[in-house]
């Protein structure tokens, strides 16, 4: 990592730039190379402060807006922000507010607000960690919170946007024994048999990874399969698939699966992830309404507004609006009636979504049986070992939300039902 840091810096603010002013998903930046050309360190580095700043962002702005008689461009903007951070976290003063001075110093076109940057900064440092700790949770931004809060009640949104600021801790799933992996790497496992993992560090370097004993998922994703519960020798189709966390499971339990994603360099990470931990599966390239067969079960994780993962991708609120919201789930409409139509009598169906919205959970169920006359949903299936019935809703399916498990370090939010198909 450089020695000053302010390359790590940079890149941060670069990440926000284009999140918060250009409407791009941090997975979009990083797959198109945003912080390939930094050392390691420095990737990570930029990586945290971007994601950091993300979610601290409403508490950043009100300590600045204290200093501020009007707000800078976005990109000094943004440097304040990561600055702000840094110092509420105990950041060194000194080193700090030289860096970020540095760093608005040698812009083209925005050199002349150096002087501001460092009279804010030195500001904010004499307010101190105290002031940062006084303030509230970051709120969801107003398209989303008002739908959230009309779905959950107002003390449930509090409890979220607590979950979403506190960020995810790392869940894995053992490709064997839980148990054991928990021991290898310094972790616990949780109710439902994910192993949880805090400060994991880099990934690829925990005991187990390259041997392929595990891999990464949250343990609400890990759950729909769980709840499927794939025999072996069953042919199992699963629908948009990519990474391959449901693939692997399902592989692992000796399912016959058949892994279909539209995007091929998606595919191609779930392959390689495949080959890591030695599972076989057959993978496709298509779109999901495209595929024909009839299947034992047929697992669909649909395209979804991803509003159940902002813990750990904070910067969904901010590059999404909420208006492709109609399209996505008329398409997962489609996907149920396709699946059915490729489910064999007496088969099952898991449809599931990592939406905190009820129009692409609940809803989405309870529309679906009055299409399908020959479609009941499977109740007592949900109820899998470590899950609440509370989480249990009245059309029979599981609805999860990042507050629960709020002494454990929360969840992702997921709707998940299992669907039968009559003889």
């Amino acid at each position: 990592m450089s020695d000053t840091g302010v390359q790590a810096r940079r890149s941060a603010v670069y990440l926000l730039d284009m999140i918060l002013g250009e409407d791009r998903l941090m997975s979009e930046l990083l797959a198109a190379g945003a912080l390939d050309k930094l050392p390691a360190d420095d990737r990570a580095r930029a990586q945290r402060l971007a994601m950091d700043t993300l979610r601290g962002m409403e508490r950043a702005d009100r300590m600045l807006q204290k200093h501020l008689s009007k707000y800078p461009p976005l990109t000094v903007r943004n440097v304040l922000r990561v600055g702000t951070i840094e110092l509420a976290q105990g950041g060194a003063a000194h080193g700090v507010v030289n860096a970020m001075v540095e760093l608005v110093a040698t812009h083209k076109k925005l050199g002349h607000l150096k002087g501001l940057t460092n009279a804010v900064l030195r500001k904010i440092a004499a307010d101190g960690p105290e002031a940062w700790a006084a303030l509230r949770s970051p709120r969801l931004p107003k398209w989303l919170r008002g739908p959230l809060s009309e779905a959950w009640g107002p003390e449930a949104i509090s409890g979220i946007e607590a979950s979403h600021f506190a960020g995810a801790p790392l869940d894995l799933t053992a490709k064997k024994d839980p148990e054991a992996l928990a021991a290898a790497v310094g972790g616990g496992v949780l109710p439902t048999g994910s192993v949880r993992v805090a400060d994991a560090g880099q990934v690829t370097m925990m005991p187990g990874f390259a041997e392929g004993d595990w891999w990464v998922q949250d343990a609400a994703a890990a759950l729909p399969v769980k709840i499927l519960a794939p025999q072996k020798g069953e042919s199992v189709l699963d629908l948009c698939a990519a990474p391959g966390g449901k693939t692997m499971q399902l592989a692992a339990a000796g399912a016959q699966v058949t892994a279909v994603d539209n995007s091929g360099q998606r595919m191609q990470r779930l392959k390689e992830n495949l080959a890591r931990v030695h599972l076989p599966a057959k993978t496709i390239v298509s779109d999901a309404r495209e595929i024909e067969g009839e299947f034992d079960a047929i697992l669909l994780d649909a395209p979804c507004s991803a509003t159940g993962t902002i813990r750990r991708h904070p910067d969904l609120p901010y590059a999404k609006d909420g208006s492709e919201f109609a399209d996505l789930i008329d398409l997962q409409a489609d996907l149920i009636d396709h699946a059915w139509r490729s489910l064999r009598p007496g088969g099952r169906l898991i449809f599931c979504t990592c939406s905190l919205l009820p129009d692409e959970g609940e809803v989405q169920v309870d529309e679906a049986l009055e299409r399908h006359p020959d479609m009941h949903v499977d109740k007592d299936a949900v109820l899998v070992a470590g899950v609440d019935p509370n989480w249990a809703t009245t059309e029979g399916g599981l609805r999860l939300r990042p507050d629960y498990w709020s002494d454990l370090g929360g969840m992702d939010g997921f709707y998940i039902a299992s669907l039968r198909k009559s003889v």
